[in-house]
């Protein structure tokens, strides 16, 4: 049985460089013998998040189906997330597990779950959001760089 951030990234590696429909963590096709060296070339792409670089910036996220927010992950493992241009709020919370973080958001009745992983090469980083336990929409989220006065 593979572990949970396995199986996260095998579901990432189909989405980025299949361009397939996302599939469930229990739908995960196996990988072929041929896929298993493309896979790991996708790998190396890929890097564990530290604590000091999450917290005390702005990150925008956004979906395939072009929402976008704002989030502010703060020290205390909360969140606050505003739509871009009308300024909606909603709160969450984070942790970094396994050098992945692992959000949750609450909006009125809806629950959003997604592990963030980071890229190695851009502060651009890609998640798979499920919406009250539903698999829902392939993300990217950009790190900001903060402002120092």
């Amino acid at each position: 049985m593979f572990e949970k951030k396995t199986l996260q990234l095998l579901q990432l590696f189909y989405r980025e460089t299949e361009r397939v429909r996302l599939f469930t963590l229990d739908d995960l096709p196996p990988l072929a013998v041929e896929q298993q060296q493309q896979m790991n070339l996708w790998l190396e792409t890929k890097r564990n998040f530290e604590r000091n670089e999450i917290v005390e910036q702005v990150w925008l996220k956004t979906c395939s189906a072009g929402y976008i927010t704002e989030l502010r992950l703060y020290d205390d493992g909360t969140l606050d997330e505003y739509t871009l241009f009308n300024r909606l709020h909603t709160t969450g919370y984070w942790e970094l597990v396994d050098g992945a973080i692992e959000i949750e958001i609450k909006k009125a009745e809806n629950t959003y779950r997604f592990a963030v992983f980071a890229n190695r090469h851009a502060n651009i980083h890609s998640a798979i959001e499920y919406k009250n336990g539903e698999l829902h929409s392939y993300l990217k989220l950009a790190q900001t760089r903060p402002i120092k006065f």
